[in-house]
């Protein structure tokens, strides 16, 4: 059990603290509820611009990084579909170094052109490499527009098009962060070698004077339910034929996300699972092969993807995956299959908490998908699985009218 205490300011911003005197290093992680699909659909990409811009300075501090350098420590930050997040690890006696940074940045950035147009740039270029000139660069893009007609999952986290970031206007980007990034809209996590006491000391004089904000309401359109195939062919210049196909399963609070979480194992969780084995070893019809999810909070996909062994025609190559999905839909699992897959998670979970960075992460995530209390509970929910189960859940998801494919050809 990860242990932890939790208070919240007057300003709305909620505090945990998780102690482990076994580190002298210190974590505070500030997760902020909102990602891509929190954006106006005509101004995407403003979360991970954020992510960029939070770097630039703020108000009282112009260079982030030389202050924490000298204390000893190091950050990072990402951003998803659905949330934002910034930590940074130092050594404990420097702990308010890191109070004061956040604090500072929370209160206000350094809005001004000369930063917004340095970090737009950074996007601009990020954007054109990875989505642009890379090959099946696209491939996503077109994925989340074919399988998502109304919820704003159908961008990326990037922004759904180039010209959003570079139109971007000064008042927009300040309006984005003065309606997210508050004290009533965060989680902050400290943890390691720190006392509630201390914690508590430090808050109430870093952050408590933060105007708290409004508190964002999510009003988001959910998807419908998918009545028909869709389908897709994009001919480029790329190596190898590819196969992209995504099918629409339940969000992150529904427990059909632990089935669908050891499905995707099942499938696909490393060089014995059933598409390696069969599609990859036996068969040799692709070079490789992966299933997984996005693990995304509201209702998400599940992804099979896979590059063509060179010659093989991609009719036959997504016959043979369909092959696969319909014993998962016909037949149970072994029960020794299963276990391995829940053994791997286990083991992996157990890792990942191992890490006092990782244990932090995890109790700002679970807080903001509804109470930290919940990372605690995860082994038991996977625990909880059962072969009828993992038929049931193939059932109900691998059929033809849920189905988004796109065939991605090589015109070489």
């Amino acid at each position: 059990m990860i242990q932890f205490e939790r208070f919240t300011l007057s300003n709305g911003l909620r505090v945990i603290v998780h102690q482990d005197m076994s580190t002298p290093m210190a974590v505070l992680d500030i997760m902020y509820d909102v990602g891509a699909r929190d954006e106006n659909p005509g101004k995407t990409g403003f979360a991970h611009l954020f992510e960029h811009l939070m770097f630039g300075g703020s108000v009282n501090i112009p260079n982030y990084d030389e202050p924490l350098q000298m204390a000893g420590g190091e950050n990072n930050a990402y951003t998803t579909n659905d949330l934002t997040n910034y930590y940074i690890q130092l050594p404990a006696e420097n702990l308010e170094t890191a109070f004061w940074l956040e604090s500072d940045r929370m209160l206000s950035l350094a809005f001004g052109e000369k930063s917004l147009e340095t970090q737009r740039k950074v996007v601009c270029e990020e954007f054109k490499e990875h989505y642009l000139t890379k090959p099946y660069g696209d491939a996503w893009h077109k994925m989340r527009e074919l399988s998502y007609k109304v919820h704003p999952y159908r961008w990326m986290t990037i922004g759904k098009e180039l010209s959003h970031i570079e139109n971007a206007k000064l008042e927009d980007v300040q309006h984005f962060f003065f309606k997210h990034y508050r004290p009533v809209n965060a989680v902050m996590v400290v943890a390691g070698n720190v006392t509630t006491e201390k914690v508590k000391a430090l808050a109430e004089k870093w952050f408590a004077d933060i105007p708290a904000g409004e508190k964002y309401k999510r009003n988001l359109p959910q998807e419908p339910g998918q009545a028909e195939e869709r389908r897709m062919e994009i001919k480029a210049n790329v190596p190898l034929d590819a196969l992209y196909k995504c099918w629409h399963i339940a969000g992150r609070l529904d427990r059909k996300y632990y089935i669908t979480d050891l499905l995707t194992d099942i499938l696909s969780g490393g060089g014995s699972s059933r598409l390696y084995q069969s599609l990859v070893k036996e068969k040799k019809l692709f070079s490789n092969i992966e299933c997984y999810h996005f693990g995304s909070t509201d209702a998400g996909l599940l992804a099979i993807e896979g590059k063509l062994v060179k010659g093989v025609k991609i009719e036959e190559a997504e016959k043979a995956v369909d092959m696969e999905l319909d014993k998962m839909k016909n037949e149970l699992v072994k029960e020794t299959e299963l276990q391995k897959v829940k053994n791997k998670t286990e083991s992996m979970i157990a890792f990942e908490d191992m890490s006092v960075m990782s244990r932090a992460n995890s109790l700002a995530y679970y807080e903001i998908l509804g109470d930290a209390a919940w990372m605690n509970f995860e082994l038991e929910k996977y625990g909880s699985v059962t072969v009828d189960d993992i038929l049931q859940e193939s059932k109900n998801i691998f059929h033809d009218s849920n189905c988004n494919t796109i065939y991605y050809l090589s015109n070489n």
